[in-house]
């Protein structure tokens, strides 16, 4: 049955892009009295807007949809799984400035609906118009690159400047300011940097038997007291340049782990793609309008498997043949544009992929990926328990006195009196 709650009032609006072009709309979010303004991207998606627009990842940016109906199953309500996480949603909030829809489904339609997509929009804050040629603007992003945008909800006045997310460290922003735990009593223990993690990334990581240790952004791994089984790197928004920190504690893991007799496993995801790529040694630019989507292909470069990918990202790392780092590799490629889609170090456990394989929504095609890290964490953790049980009899030696009873070497005992 079609439902049709009390929307928000229907205003003229303007989306304005730094450019020059102006498209007349319709708000149907929140009627705001100040324009706003970001940079403006586009998605590909056909559904999963819930999970778009409360993905960090988004975080200071007006979203595009090119799908042109938006809103014709609601949103669903803020449920949690067993693991304390939102079942239908990447955070608690809407991290998008606004959106740009062409046509908007005012009823919607689906069993777990609780309200419309006007009516969220509304209740956070954000701004949304509708009657926009959607695909047109597509066009101009990519034509003329990534570009800052504004949206004026009926007699707001124009801003002097727009606000450029790229500018500031949004990472910071998003991410937690203290540790916390999720699964705990796991039987490996993950410490997840948080750059703007996605739920379903530690959902991922969770539901497959791992204690989530989900640790700030500039949060120093090397100085825990916590022995972390596996490293991991999420996802977040904005330009990596402005987590120097994040960079500095990655390279200082990455040379303490490469001369460990059993390094920890480190995986990213996204921005971890970049931040461990920078750690490493590679540059990172940015791309002239991003890939964002949930059919992008990439391609296994050691399998030459080609997988679709969903994707959120407007940064990417060089990696052309002077690009590359000693004792690195290309690990995936974007089939369209060639892009880097992943890392990997040739004889370490250290890898990185630029896409989404937790996806949500979008295409399952490479969550085997966290299979694939979690089996190399729990080798890992073997070999290390191992290694410490011979360092420990080493240090230690043990002799047998009488019966089946061990003690200290009786000169340790001798040489301290």
């Amino acid at each position: 049955m079609f439902k049709n709650h009390v929307q928000p009032p229907e205003l003229p609006a303007i989306f304005r892009l730094k450019t020059g072009q102006t498209f007349k709309a319709v708000s149907f979010g929140a009627p705001l009295k100040e324009s706003v303004s970001g940079e403006v991207v586009f998605t590909t998606s056909l559904v999963g807007y819930p999970e778009s627009m409360s993905d960090p990842s988004y975080r200071g940016q007006i979203l595009v949809f090119t799908q042109p109906l938006i809103g014709n199953y609601g949103v669903p309500a803020m449920d949690k799984d067993k693991f304390g996480l939102f079942k239908h949603f990447e955070s608690d909030k809407i991290h998008v400035k606004g959106i740009i829809v062409t046509d908007y489904a005012k009823k919607y339609s689906h069993w777990n609906a609780v309200e419309s997509l006007g009516e969220w929009c509304a209740r956070n804050n954000v701004p949304a118009l509708s009657g926009v040629d959607t695909r047109a603007v597509v066009t101009l992003l990519r034509e003329q690159g990534s570009t800052l945008g504004e949206i004026i909800i009926g007699d707001a006045k124009p801003a002097k400047e727009l606000e450029d997310p790229n500018k500031r460290n949004l990472v910071a922003e998003v991410s937690v300011k203290s540790k916390k735990i999720y699964n705990k009593g796991g039987d490996v223990k993950i410490a997840l940097i948080d750059c703007g993690a996605k739920q379903n990334i530690i959902r991922c990581l969770a539901k497959r038997g791992a204690e989530v240790h989900l640790v700030p952004w500039n949060h120093d791994v090397t100085k825990d007291t916590t022995h972390y089984d596996g490293i991991f790197i999420s996802n977040g928004p904005g330009n990596p340049s402005y987590c120097e920190e994040t960079i500095i504690n990655l390279r200082k893991l990455l040379i303490r782990e490469s001369s460990k007799p059993v390094p920890t496993p480190i995986f990213g995801i996204c921005m971890g793609n970049l931040l461990l790529g920078a750690a490493a040694g590679f540059e990172t630019y940015k791309l002239p309008y991003g890939n964002r989507g949930h059919n992008q292909p990439a391609i296994n470069l050691l399998t030459n498997q080609c997988v679709i990918t969903s994707q959120n990202h407007g940064f990417a790392i060089k990696d052309g043949e002077k690009d590359m780092v000693e004792g690195w590799e290309k690990y995936f490629v974007n089939a369209n544009d060639g892009s880097n889609e992943g890392i990997r170090h040739k004889t370490l456990p250290f890898a990185s992929v630029q896409y989404h394989p937790e996806a949500k929504a979008g295409p399952q095609d490479t969550e085997y990926l966290f299979e694939e890290y979690l089996e190399t964490v729990r080798e890992s953790k073997k070999d290390y328990l191992r290694q410490k049980s011979k360092i420990s009899k080493k240090q230690y030696p043990q002799i047998q006195v009488g019966a089946e009873v061990n003690i200290l070497n009786q000169k340790q005992f001798s040489e301290s009196a």
